[in-house]
């Protein structure tokens, strides 16, 4: 399975056209939250509508995945906490989104709402509980807007912005994999990273960069390697392997990634839909 990864586009409209692009090279993409910027002078509506018809597209190309970040919070519950009500609705569109649990192939997605207060808190947890349950051996991978607390993923370079019950929750239920964003910065300061682990759960944060492409994660299961793509340069990870300080950058890319990187590099701009 190969996967693409992406958070934190923020209405960023030539990076979902890349996005759209290249949807299918991938067995799925992954969007880890933020897709909205309530800084736009873009009304937030009109975003949605937008980014939605972003989305449906990269759904009719491949699997979709995706969750909701503090940008894209548009309505109250019946408690009065934040909610993205827009991207719960992306069920009809054939996207796992906010509150759901799917099997895709043979891993188990859980895509988390970003949690705005106790009660939304308790139903993320309740989720997480209920989809342990239906673990059947095969990877489990969750989709959580803000990274861990006390990680190199939620480092801004001053301080973690990170999210303390996800880290428990880590130790709790120990996922394969966390793919979060968020701290935008964190994989380009010092002491921050693209890329932690914690027990034997993998933890990614793509970062945010700005033009086209966005910074991005590369995952092949098949080759046991996630490869980070950025202006800053290039890395990469063995997932069957323990994770070592510094990340090595490449010299060379990995066989399996070149064809992807040129033809991604073809498709840096591209038409809006808007």
């Amino acid at each position: 399975m190969r996967y693409l990864v992406v958070a934190d586009l923020h209405y960023a409209l030539p990076q979902y056209d890349w996005v759209v692009n290249v949807a299918d090279e991938f067995d799925v993409v992954i969007m880890a939250g933020d897709h909205l910027d309530l800084a736009s002078m873009v009304d937030w509506r009109a975003q949605t509508v937008v980014v939605r018809k972003y989305l449906e597209l990269i759904a009719a190309k491949t699997h979709l995945v995706t969750c909701s970040g503090n940008h894209d919070l548009d309505a109250r519950d019946d408690a009065g906490e934040k909610v993205a009500r827009w991207i719960g609705e992306l069920g009809h569109l054939g996207v796992l989104a906010d509150g759901q649990s799917i099997r895709c192939h043979d891993t188990l997605f859980t895509a988390c709402p970003w949690w705005d207060g106790p009660l939304t808190r308790e139903r993320v947890a309740a989720q997480l509980a209920d989809a342990s349950a239906l673990r059947d051996g095969g990877p489990w991978f969750w989709i959580h807007h803000a990274p861990p607390d006390k990680s190199p993923t939620s480092w801004d370079g001053h301080r973690y912005f990170g999210d303390e019950p996800l880290a428990d929750w880590i130790k709790t239920f120990q996922p394969d994999i966390v793919f979060s964003g968020h701290v935008h910065q964190s994989p380009f300061v010092s002491e921050g990273s693209w890329v932690d682990r914690i027990g034997k759960t993998w933890v990614f944060n793509a970062g945010r960069q700005y033009g086209a492409p966005p910074s991005h994660i590369v995952i092949d299961t098949e080759e046991q390697e996630a490869v980070w793509f950025s202006a800053a340069g290039v890395q990469s990870v063995r997932l069957d392997r323990p994770l070592q300080r510094p990340v090595p950058s490449l010299s060379a890319l990995p066989g399996w990634v070149q064809g992807f990187v040129v033809r991604s590099m073809d498709q840096a701009a591209g038409p809006s839909p808007a």
